[in-house]
């Protein structure tokens, strides 16, 4: 199946973020407060687009990783390049 471009927005810095902080996606699922899924991280760090809502949840669970490592929280246009609708 193929997905029209407007919405895929490429690979996120997401993707390499989490590849730095040795993160997976099942840490940010597991870490989130509220429902995320592994598939909306998967498609989080591909660049598939989200609404904003979205992009908040995965933003909060990341922070919520960051936190339990004692390092700097980050903002969502650190790790969109879009933003959601």
């Amino acid at each position: 199946m193929n997905i029209p471009d407007e919405m895929n927005a490429g690979p996120q810095p997401l993707d390499a973020f989490m590849d730095g902080q040795t993160l997976r996606n099942h840490d940010l699922v597991a870490a989130s407060t509220t429902h995320l899924t592994h598939k909306e991280v998967a498609k989080a760090r591909k660049g598939r687009r989200l609404t904003i809502n979205t992009q908040r949840r995965v933003l909060e669970a990341l922070n919520t990783c960051l936190r339990t490592r004692e390092s700097a929280p980050v903002k969502v246009e650190e790790i969109f390049n879009y933003r959601g609708r």
